[in-house]
């Protein structure tokens, strides 16, 4: 039984392709054995649903297909039973040209069909299942938290949902578990997990949808290296699923050594690290190149990319294209010409071999005040990676997840920021979330130098891309107080968003930490996808709508009375 995915009409033979989710079934209809069912039969078009008796039989070695699991046997149909029948598909689940992505999410049941489709959400699956399993395997409860909670907003929108029976008020749709599993750590469920669907109002890319899920997890009395042993065996257990294995413990770097050696607080260490080469050039060609001698100059090195034409490094000039009057690109092949010592020695101190691309970016001058030694390093770091993805067909370092040799590197990030200044709000916002402990030896700075304190947070980071973020929690009432006072939160402000919070951390809370990875990103990963509405059976567009069921929409007058709500145009 399943959908006619191919018809091949020779005369006395029809041949017929039945797919269904496990693969594709060869069906034969002989009009010398069988002239009725050969004359229905030819009835059959694509996408409808049929169901075949007959015998199993072996092909001839000759029309055997070595390329599908059923390719060597064949069913010679003695009764044919149409189930359903189907419109003209606008397009058919094996084209092998893919409709605009618009056609195919108005279509998404249709889109669910193709082969690489089922693929990704058996993949998910078994990631899903995988994970469950570890966890469950490692004494964690799942426990689900509520969808319908009040608004706490941690730094996006949140999604509201108006209250019929409290004219007014609204619940809001959980961004994260956060409070509610810091909660289950105070009421003694030491060990939480959830596969869990979030809620974010916020502008969408690739890597982004309005609704995704997350696993979520809580630990009691952890120190940070119990929640990373934690996260390398579900990952290890999720990427065995899917066919890869993976090695740990994964590397860690502080957010700092992140920033200078790669420009990034999520690296691709797939690539080489920057070098800062100042040592090669003395001071005095240091100021003829424009450079900040206070600063590091720094070497990026793509490898593999060979000799570049004039127009070439034209054409990579623009790509840097990012505050001019502050930082200098410098051009390679002048400095050979006009300082080849320096030129020697430099690709030395960054290991290039003699097809490698460098480019060397400085702060100029002027920008002494203006630039730090970060600043520097995530402009290099994001000229890196425009340059690595432009020449990524040359070094190869990006290939897809559907080789088993993939190249996985991860790592932990780890002393982040506790604090970013808000430029346009004018104010210390928290980096990760304002339930992060810091450092214990940066308490004292909470009110003179918030800038300078580190939090007990990480992240775990796979070939560029963030997986997850977590953190060591809070634990006290009297520290919780203190981070909301630094945030610029009066204490009757506090007690109105978090008042039920800070009311359970005064019953014996324990120390607790977790983290949050995004099951979404795993599977777009492990799928090689470029995006998640690839590796998600139902997604929105960028736009954040669902083209399937033309939603959001209106809705009436009467419902809105009911809910005591008027819309504004």
């Amino acid at each position: 039984m399943g959908w006619v995915n191919r018809r091949r009409d020779l005369g006395n033979l029809i041949f017929v392709d039945i797919r269904d989710r496990s693969g594709v079934s060869q069906v034969v209809f002989n009009k010398e054995r069988n002239a009725a069912i050969h004359e229905k039969a030819s009835g059959l078009r694509n996408e409808y649903v049929i169901a075949v008796v007959g015998m199993v039989k072996l092909r001839d070695a000759n029309t055997s297909n070595k390329n599908i699991p059923t390719g060597e046997v064949e069913l010679v149909a003695e009764e044919l039973r149409l189930l359903n029948e189907s419109k003209q598909p606008p397009f058919l689940p094996g084209d092998t040209v893919l409709p605009n992505e618009e056609m195919r999410l108005k279509y998404r049941y249709l889109d669910l069909r193709r082969d690489a489709m089922q693929h990704n959400i058996e993949l998910r699956h078994k990631v899903a299942l995988a994970i469950r399993q570890n966890l469950s395997g490692q004494g964690f409860f799942e426990i689900e938290t509520p969808f319908m909670t009040r608004s706490t907003p941690e730094g996006a929108r949140d999604y509201l949902v108006p209250s019929r029976v409290q004219p007014g008020s609204f619940y809001a749709l959980p961004q994260s578990p956060q409070l509610f599993k810091q909660i289950l750590m105070i009421s003694g469920f030491d060990k939480y997990f959830q596969i869990v669907r979030c809620f974010r109002d916020e502008d969408l890319r690739a890597d982004r949808q309005p609704e995704f899920t997350q696993i979520d997890l809580e630990m009691s009395y952890p120190q940070p290296e119990h929640v990373w042993a934690v996260v390398e065996g579900f990952l290890t257990a999720a990427f065995k699923a899917a066919g890869h294995e993976i090695k740990t413990p994964f590397p860690r770097m502080s957010y700092d050594e992140a920033i200078r050696l790669y420009g990034s607080d999520k690296p691709d260490m797939r690539l080489p690290e920057m070098t800062d080469v100042r040592e090669a050039f003395a001071a005095a060609d240091i100021e003829k190149l424009g450079v900040n001698a206070a600063l590091p100059l720094l070497a990026i090195r793509i490898p593999k990319v060979g000799k570049l034409s004039r127009k070439e490094r034209d054409e990579n000039k623009e790509l840097f294209g990012v505050q001019t009057a502050e930082f200098n690109l410098l051009d390679m092949d002048r400095l050979e010409k006009s300082m080849p010592d320096a030129a020697e020695q430099l690709k030395g101190m960054s290991s290039a071999h003699p097809d490698d691309l460098i480019a060397l970016v400085g702060a100029k001058h002027s920008s002494a005040f203006k630039t730090s030694v970060g600043g520097l390093g995530k402009v290099a770091g994001a000229y890196r990676l425009r340059l690595a993805d432009k020449y990524r067909e040359r070094h190869k370092a990006f290939e897809r997840t559907g080789d088993p040799r993939h190249d996985f590197r991860f790592l932990w990030v780890t002393d982040f920021p506790m604090f970013e200044y808000d430029e346009e709000g004018k104010s210390w916002v928290p980096a990760h979330h304002p339930f992060t402990s810091p450092h214990e030896k940066d308490m004292n700075k909470l009110e003179s130098d918030p800038g300078a304190v580190r939090a007990l947070a990480y992240d775990v980071v796979l070939n560029g891309t963030e997986l997850g973020s977590g953190s060591i929690r809070i634990h006290r009432q009297d520290i919780q107080k203190k981070i909301f006072h630094a945030l610029g939160m009066t204490e009757d402000e506090a007690r109105a968003r978090f008042g039920f919070f800070l009311e359970a951390l005064e019953y014996g809370t324990p120390p607790h930490g977790g983290i949050a990875l995004g099951l979404d990103r795993i599977a777009m990963i492990l799928a090689g996808a470029d995006s998640l509405r690839e590796v998600i059976p139902f997604p929105k567009t960028a736009r954040a709508v669902d083209l399937m069921v033309d939603a959001p929409t209106p809705v009436s007058e009467a419902q809105l009375k009911e809910l005591g709500i008027q819309v504004k145009k």
